[in-house]
């Protein structure tokens, strides 16, 4: 049996508990082709689950003309804001949440969305009467794969790092994690697959929040 120290779980949100990561890889791809960059499907869909600072470093590179920034972030949330209306969360998202916050952990939301986009998805995941707070990247001064989204969660639960569990979608979100002794319970939900999650090092591997869900009983993470 685990001790009483109260413990937290924190949960990504795109991908993870809603499905927008091909949403988000489509709006990126139209806000780049709008400022005249060619950048593949795939190579964006890899990058999702990052901030938008880290993103356009990656894809366009340093010496990019950063003047266009502002421009392209500014496309991208405009075009993918067009699909609020029609966001759906990932099957079993509100039950796992419901099922994690009864065995006692603390459910905190730490997500790279911004405060309006982490509103939408809030409310089309239906499930708020678990969550106990959520922090976005309006909260902190770098996103994910810097650590600050996570360590800002931790403060949100009142918990050490050794008595939380980070559930997550991207190997962004195990790099995260794991720089403040977080584990980090992948999901295969966003598109990235078993290997290279396990590769970057994820406790352990769902398919999906449903997967996850029917495994807490059998997985020691969760005892």
């Amino acid at each position: 049996m685990r001790d009483e120290v109260e413990r937290a779980a924190l949960f990504d949100m795109d991908g993870t508990l809603v499905d927008t990561n091909y949403l988000h890889a489509v709006s990126w791809w139209e806000a780049f082709r709008q400022a005249g960059h060619t950048v593949s499907m795939a190579d964006i869909h890899r990058c999702i689950g990052m901030g938008s600072d880290h993103l356009l470093e990656r894809l366009l590179g340093s010496e990019r003309d950063r003047s266009q920034d502002e421009t392209i972030s500014g496309a991208h949330k405009a075009l993918y804001g067009a699909y609020g209306p029609a966001l759906a969360p990932l099957d079993g998202a509100a039950d796992l949440l419901r099922a994690v916050a009864g065995r006692g952990y603390r459910v905190v939301l730490a997500t790279s969305a911004d405060g309006r986009e982490l509103a939408v998805m809030r409310a089309a995941l239906g499930a708020d009467d678990v969550i106990a707070d959520a922090t976005s990247k309006d909260d902190v001064s770098a996103s994910k794969p810097a650590p600050d989204l996570v360590e800002q969660a931790l403060e949100r639960a009142g918990v050490p790092a050794d008595h939380a569990v980070f559930v997550g979608d991207t190997v962004w979100d195990i790099e995260a994690a794991g720089k403040v002794g977080v584990p980090c319970v992948a999901l295969l939900s966003g598109g990235i697959g078993r290997a290279e999650l396990e590769e970057a090092g994820a406790a352990a591997v769902h398919r999906d929040p449903r997967d996850m869900l029917a495994s807490l009983d059998n997985s020691p993470i969760w005892q």
